[in-house]
């Protein structure tokens, strides 16, 4: 595992400040993402994978707490909480009620939304070192093969990313799975 120094993530911080997208290695595949708040930021993102807003987004954290401001917790019953949290850290993202206040440009057209607690180390730390979630839509433009390594994102997308974290991604060799585990619906498996 690489240790990282906060000094490693001051440029990411940067970034997000200026409205940035960043790429960072996911469990899979890199992945482009930005601060969750930063409605400007994430427009850019879904210019940048020519996306559509309508689809939702997936949010990945260092922890459930960092999600807290995205999940309507109090939708999630006492009886289901274990089912729902015993599934991270891990490869698993998870529907989940969505506060009334979390915008559109997030959630698309849902009263959901897209979460995970990231087990893969690099973009754990990342999130963790930036006290914030973070917007993860693999890198790629829509409709094209998701990119895997830092090289091939600057290949890419050049000076349109702001920051790129060279690290390796997991050894997951496909994105990952989507459930919802309140109503056991699998989007993605």
């Amino acid at each position: 595992m690489t240790n990282y120094t906060p000094e490693t993530f001051i440029p990411a911080r940067d970034a997000l400040a200026r409205h940035g997208v960043i790429a960072y290695p996911t469990e899979a595949v890199f992945g482009l993402g930005c601060a969750p708040y930063d409605e400007v930021a994430v427009r850019r993102l879904l210019s940048l994978k020519s996306r559509s807003a309508e689809k939702g987004l997936i949010l990945i954290a260092a922890d459930y707490s960092q999600l807290l401001d995205y999940v309507d917790d109090k939708k999630i019953l006492q009886d289901q909480r274990f089912n729902v949290l015993s599934h991270w850290p891990g490869h698993t993202t998870l529907i989940l009620p969505a506060r009334p206040d979390v915008p559109s440009f997030l959630r698309g057209q849902h009263d959901t939304i897209a979460v995970r607690v990231t087990a893969h180390e690099p973009a754990r730390q990342l999130c963790k070192a930036l006290g914030t979630a973070l917007v993860s839509t693999s890198a790629n433009r829509s409709g094209e093969p998701a990119l895997t390594s830092a090289e091939a994102v600057r290949n890419t997308f050049g000076e349109d990313i702001d920051w790129i974290m060279d690290a390796e991604v997991g050894k997951a060799t496909q994105p990952s799975r989507i459930i919802n585990p309140l109503t056991k619906e699998v989007i993605r498996s």
